[in-house]
């Protein structure tokens, strides 16, 4: 086949600035993607990059650093899949980090505070419209609704555990994909990315699959062996060196589960995350959870990088013998870690394969019924954190047969109301931009604060 022509050296620079403008979540990622390696660089066409993101939705983790890492790896091999994977990551690490540090230091100051007060009231309007986003795209009949309502229940009022939900939707849609349900018969995916059409015989990288790109079984079990040693043996060293009840042990072994079973992107990520470092570890509080999103989502790189800060604050709490800055900053680095090793195993383990993958109908049915459970789950996400947001107290009440906690109406947060209602309207009506609004509300809420602090 043609060489493609470009040389390494460029490429750093393309995967550098896709990384510096990958703002607003795995949506707005993927359309900066699609612009600059398609549409201006024509590296690969469009089938190709759409067959690509099909694959990736259907990894467990962050699909748009995955898709990075798959071009990246078709473009230059191994070499250019963990040069484009990396770059895509490492703004967000440097600013959550910085952030992370500015947080535990000067949280308590009365401007840091009006800062993350605005932050909420944004992210709880920007989760709620990435309900709709995602809704609009995967509930196309009845069936799919159906499985976004049973999963919202399960999760909101039975607390059924995020895998298991997966799992279960998961076997529900292959079986309905091999029976042949029209219900089925729909696919996730972020649809056409950009207006542009590239052909993929029109692309520098041509028609035909590069040589490095073929199925190859000793390559990718060597690889997969290389990617597996680099993720599980750090988790081994902590739990067996530390004891499973040491922070560190615990963060390895915690996100290393969470990066095998959280399919469906960041915000099904997120809701993982919340139900068990929220409510069965206690490394964060709902608020500090919220101000991690709010970091993320106005920082570069994938909304994932939220996790980083659950580690640092974890290990900030339970330092050990560290300094607990130290101890603070190691945590981070070690949920970095090990929540983004695993999606180099699974890119350059599994994309050789993507072809035979992509046919696969049934496995195309189990994504679309994932994709639809995904919905029920965000929306989990977003009346958790708008009880958390817009009110003071919660009080346990038993609805059908679970114990749930309901607001106490009037312990309602005003000012969190009327700023939400701000940015929802400025979301919906106006149809400003995330950052924008992120801005507008945080500097909002500093003015907030300050005029408070005065009175």
């Amino acid at each position: 086949m043609k060489d493609h022509g470009v040389p390494f050296s460029e490429a750093m620079k393309v995967w550098a600035r896709v990384a510096a403008l990958s703002f607003g979540g795995p949506a707005g990622q993927i359309a900066v993607m699609h612009r600059i390696v398609v549409e201006e660089k024509k590296w690969i066409g469009e089938q190709r990059f759409l067959q690509a993101l099909n694959y990736c939705t259907l990894l467990p983790g962050p699909e748009a650093q995955q898709l990075a890492t798959y071009i990246g790896w078709l473009m230059h091999r191994t070499k250019g899949g963990l040069l484009a994977g990396t770059l895509f990551v490492l703004p967000g690490l440097l600013a959550i980090m910085a952030l992370s540090w500015v947080y535990v230091l000067l949280g308590k100051v009365t401007l840091v505070q009006g800062l993350f007060f605005g932050l909420k009231a944004a992210v709880l309007v920007i989760v709620i419209e990435a309900v709709l986003r995602v809704g609009r795209r995967a509930l196309r009949n009845n069936v799919m609704r159906g499985i976004a309502a049973a999963a919202f229940v399960a999760i909101f009022f039975y607390h059924v555990p995020f895998p298991l939900i997966i799992v279960a939707t998961g076997a529900i849609g292959w079986l309905g994909g091999r029976l042949g349900w029209a219900a089925f018969r729909t696919g996730g995916g972020h649809g056409t990315p950009g207006a542009r059409q590239v052909a993929d015989a029109d692309s520098l990288l041509g028609e035909e699959t590069p040589a490095h790109a073929r199925p190859n079984v000793r390559w990718s079990l060597s690889i997969a062996a290389v990617f597996l040693a680099l993720w599980l043996v750090p988790v081994a060293l902590l739990y067996f060196g530390l004891g499973g009840g040491n922070v560190f042990a615990q963060i390895a072994v915690f996100f290393s589960k969470m990066a095998v079973v959280t399919f469906g992107g960041a915000y099904a990520v997120l809701a993982y995350v919340a139900q068990q470092a929220v409510e069965n570890y206690q490394w964060v509080t709902a608020g500090e959870m919220l101000d991690g999103l709010g970091m993320a989502e106005s920082t570069p790189g994938p909304l994932i990088m939220v996790t980083q800060f659950v580690g640092f604050l974890a290990a900030w709490r339970e330092p050990g013998g560290l300094p607990p800055l130290l101890a603070a900053t190691l945590g981070g680095l070690l949920t970095t870690w090990v929540t983004f090793v695993p999606c180099f195993l699974w890119i350059f383990f599994g994309a050789p394969f993507v072809e035979a993958l992509r046919s696969n109908k049934a496995l195309a049915a189990a994504l679309a019924a994932i994709t639809a459970a995904v919905v029920g789950v965000i929306l989990n996400l977003a009346v958790w954190f708008g009880l958390q947001v817009l009110f003071s107290d919660l009080e346990p009440v038993n609805v059908l047969g679970a114990t749930v906690d309901l607001p106490v109406l009037a312990s309602a947060n005003l000012p969190a109301l009327v700023l939400a209602a701000a940015c929802a309207v400025a979301v919906f009506r106006f149809k400003f931009g995330m950052i924008t609004v992120l801005l507008a509300s945080a500097l909002t809420g500093i003015i907030y604060s300050q005029v408070i602090s005065v009175i």
